[in-house]
């Protein structure tokens, strides 16, 4: 049973024309017009570098804040999620966490406000949204599902940056499931992500490896075996120059 984790920093990546139209060239059509349709280029890149599939391969992607993931896993459902700990909006923290109270279930409140600081809280908070976020995105529920349901019990192991655990628990609907694993690490000190690996099918029965650190690519790395299937689109890297790189808000934070 194989794995691969690869993470790609977008925050930091400024492609050049010839990175920039090589990468448009290896996306389908589709796909090449749905990103230009972005209005940001932090999205535009995002969506860029996670676009493509490994069919033999259980696959998901994520972006947010300054990274881009993907996990993919031979013979289980997989899910990952990535979250950068930031404050939304203007909200303060107390006031944040009132929005959200009915996305987490008191014992999770419990240990989300029992953190620390609010800065060790808000990061609980951001653990917690990414398991149940893989979770979700595992399954392909979406929208529907009632995030109360899947109720997280953290391992008891400090999270820190080199380390993968693979203790946390989910309880569904009450009840223990221990079918689903869930893996946790630190991209830095400031992105949390998660997988969630569903329960292995008869092809996948072999024992699961141990859990792997997330690799980061260079963006040559990410499109070392990539293969152009259109003609260069000049244009495409005109209208990409010109879009702003993020929200003014989002600049400033």
């Amino acid at each position: 049973m194989g794995s691969v984790r690869w993470g790609f920093r977008c925050g930091s990546w400024t492609p050049s024309r010839s990175e920039w139209l090589f990468a448009a060239r290896c996306v389908q059509q589709e796909e090449k017009d749905r990103i230009g349709q972005f209005v940001f280029a932090k999205d535009a890149k995002s969506a860029m570098v996670t676009t493509g599939s490994d069919p033999p391969w259980s696959f998901n992607i994520s972006h947010q804040g300054d990274y881009a993931v993907l996990a993919a896993q031979q013979g289980m459902q997989v899910g990952v999620d990535v979250m950068k700990t930031t404050l939304p909006g203007s909200n303060s923290i107390p006031e944040f966490f009132r929005i959200m109270t009915r996305q987490f279930t008191a014992h999770e409140w419990s240990t989300i406000q029992s953190a620390g600081s609010e800065r060790q809280q808000l990061a609980a908070f951001y653990r917690h949204w990414t398991l149940k976020e893989s979770f979700i995105k595992a399954i392909g529920t979406g929208l529907g599902f009632n995030l109360q349901r899947a109720e997280f019990h953290l391992s008891p192991e400090l999270l820190t940056q080199g380390k993968v655990l693979r203790q946390t628990k989910m309880h569904l609907d009450e009840e223990p499931d221990d079918l689903w694993i869930f893996e946790e690490s630190l991209l830095d000190v400031d992105h949390h992500v998660a997988v969630a690996l569903g329960p292995a099918d008869e092809a996948g029965s072999a024992p699961l490896p141990p859990p792997a650190a997330f690799t980061l690519l260079s963006f040559g790395e990410l499109i070392a075996s990539a293969s152009p299937l259109t003609e260069e689109d000049a244009a495409y890297w005109d209208s990409f120059r010109m879009k702003a790189e993020a929200p003014q808000r989002q600049k400033d934070t």
